[in-house]
Order: C-alpha cells, then structure tokens, then sequence
C-alpha cells in the first residue's frame, strides 16, 4: 500500500530529536480500517518513507485518530528541514 501527502513538521513533547508530520485524516482513517493486519504491536504500523531524495524506514504511531510519522534528525539534516516547514511525504506500508 502507497500513500502520498502533503503535511507541515511540528514537534510534539514526543521523544528527540524527532519532529512529526500527521497523515491527513481520510487517509488515516483508510490505514486505521486494514491497521489489524499491518501493526506489529501498540498500534504502531512499519512503513518506507522518502521526503525528497532521502528514504527511511520507521514507523507510524497512532495519535487522536491519525498516525504520526517520525522525521528523524539524519533526515531534518539531509533535507534541511525544520519546525514549521510543509513537505510532500511518500511511504509505503511494509
């Protein structure tokens, strides 16, 4: 399963260096429908992600009804992101 959006980075008291984009809520609530069959535990769901030229894998948590996906620090570095900043985000459900 392939999933792009468009979302802007925020951080939330979650753990660092990590900044957070939320999935838009129809597509949220898509995964959430199949999400029994993909989370490994707690909810969370593996994924591949690419911002840009870098690619990743992480996972999505679940939060207020849509899921978060993980910006790590080698990825804010490598694209030069930041708090604020609106990115187009591509990942595919592992």
């Amino acid at each position: 399963m392939a999933i792009e959006f468009k979302g802007k980075i925020f951080h939330w008291r979650g753990p660092a260096p990590y900044l957070f984009v939320a999935m838009p809520e129809e597509q949220s609530r898509d995964l959430k429908a199949i999400s029994a069959a993909l989370t490994y535990g707690w909810g969370v769901i593996p994924v591949h992600v690419r911002i840009g030229k870098t690619e990743w894998k992480t996972s999505l948590f679940p939060k207020d009804g849509r899921y978060l996906v993980p910006i790590r620090l080698s990825v804010q570095k490598s694209e030069n992101l930041a708090e604020g900043d609106s990115v187009v985000i591509h990942l595919e459900v592992r």
